[in-house]
């Protein structure tokens, strides 16, 4: 089938939903479909089979767009929708895929051209008001509500990427198909034994100190102040560990340097920038454990994935964005609060077979339910409903 596929979205740039909508595609294309792809101005281009990439007009005085929501997004969805409708006029599409708010483009676009709908569910747009703190703008979160119910409503199926994601679109229409695709394929690669000396090296630290990895953005509802709370106190018992943070803009790592000063443990904390998706795995495998200290939202984190398939062991905190993948098995999970995050660390440093135990069933739950044949399973589960002759079947989850 022909697909118009709709990304609010910098694509392709190395984050979360552009990661997903490459997959996305990449599977569609080895399904035997074809995708254009509408989407924004900045990114850089890729080559898929069967993609063509249409990119919207760049409106003035706009250079780049955040993660998350922002007023930059607003003229910007404004060109998208043009170039969205300019694409439909041409014709020739089975049907219409829109990520994110680009649901609301598509839903319409594809009443216009009476083919079926699909909804990429990625986060649900009214939390990130709270997510990307916007709380004193209740008209923007009612908004945003109505907006994520046409979206589904106007769907015939819905893709989400975690289990409250589908607890959503149960909540606001309990007969939408609804596929649940966790983002696996695009966490990254896994380390290569031996790649991890060189990292170590290059940042000076000794290849028999412990070292906790935070791989990821630098946003506030990643949980990086507990993060940094909680290794100092690590560094009051186990002065030797260290704390490796890749990611990050310039200036979000410039303001997480002054707060590890202030917490005084600057000689411990190392912070990269960002790096090519590619050297990742290279930092996992000079890792003793992995953290994931978020502590706002419900979606699972990307980088969760790459995790579980490490082989490492994961710290993370206690809650739903993790514990829907994560459990006491796969994970050392602790509390939201600095204490209890750095015991958990702590505990495990200093118990190397427990913590190798727990990566390895993590690596293994990993290969098994989260692999790539498992990936275009579920994508093809997810065209044969959308695709399925006369109305999506009612009720259940794909």
């Amino acid at each position: 089938m022909h697909i118009l596929m709709i990304a609010p979205e910098p694509f392709f740039e190395p984050r979360g939903t552009p990661f997903s909508e490459y997959h996305r595609i990449r599977a569609l294309a080895t399904l035997g479909h074809t995708v254009d792809l509408v989407t924004y101005p900045f990114g850089r281009d890729v080559e898929l089979p069967g993609l063509r990439i249409f990119r919207c007009a760049k409106p003035p005085f706009i250079s780049h767009v955040g993660i998350g929501p922002s007023w930059a997004k607003v003229p910007l969805n404004a060109m998208l929708l043009i170039t969205a409708m300019r694409r439909a006029l041409a014709g020739g599409y089975d049907a219409v895929h829109a990520h994110e708010e680009g649901g609301g483009i598509g839903v319409a676009i594809a009443a216009l051209l009476r083919v079926p709908h699909l909804y990429d569910m990625h986060s649900s747009l009214p939390q990130q008001v709270a997510n990307f703190n916007y709380r004193r703008m209740p008209g923007l979160t009612m908004l945003l509500r109505w907006l994520e119910r046409l979206m589904i409503g106007g769907s015939r199926v819905v893709i989400v990427i975690c289990e409250d994601l589908e607890t959503t679109v149960r909540q606001v229409h309990g007969t939408v198909p609804v596929v649940l695709i966790e983002n696996a394929p695009g966490s990254g690669d896994r380390p290569q034994a031996g790649t991890g000396e060189r990292i170590r090296a290059s940042l000076g630290i000794d290849s028999e100190a412990p070292v906790a990895l935070y791989t990821g953005t630098f946003e506030s509802y990643q949980g990086l102040e507990l993060l940094f709370e909680a290794m100092a106190i690590v560094a009051a018992t186990r002065p030797e560990a260290r704390l490796v943070l890749v990611g990050g803009s310039p200036p979000q790592v410039e303001a997480a340097r002054a707060r590890v000063a202030v917490l005084g443990i600057a000689g411990q904390v190392h912070f990269t920038g960002q790096r090519p998706a590619e050297d990742i795995p290279a930092y996992l495998d000079a890792a003793t454990v992995l953290v994931s200290p978020r502590s706002t939202g419900t979606n699972t984190p990307l980088k969760i994935y790459q995790y579980l398939r490490s082989g490492r062991p994961t710290v993370a905190t206690n809650l739903r964005t993790h514990t829907q993948v994560l459990s006491a098995e796969t994970a050392f999970l602790a509390d939201p609060t600095p204490a209890a995050f750095a015991r958990a660390v702590l505990d495990a440093f200093a118990d190397p077979e427990r913590a190798a135990a727990i990566g390895e069933r993590a690596r293994q739950l990993a290969e098994v339910r989260y692999s790539d044949a498992a990936y275009l399973a579920k994508t093809r589960r997810a065209c044969d409903l959308l695709f399925a002759a006369g109305a999506a079947p009612e009720g259940g989850v794909a």
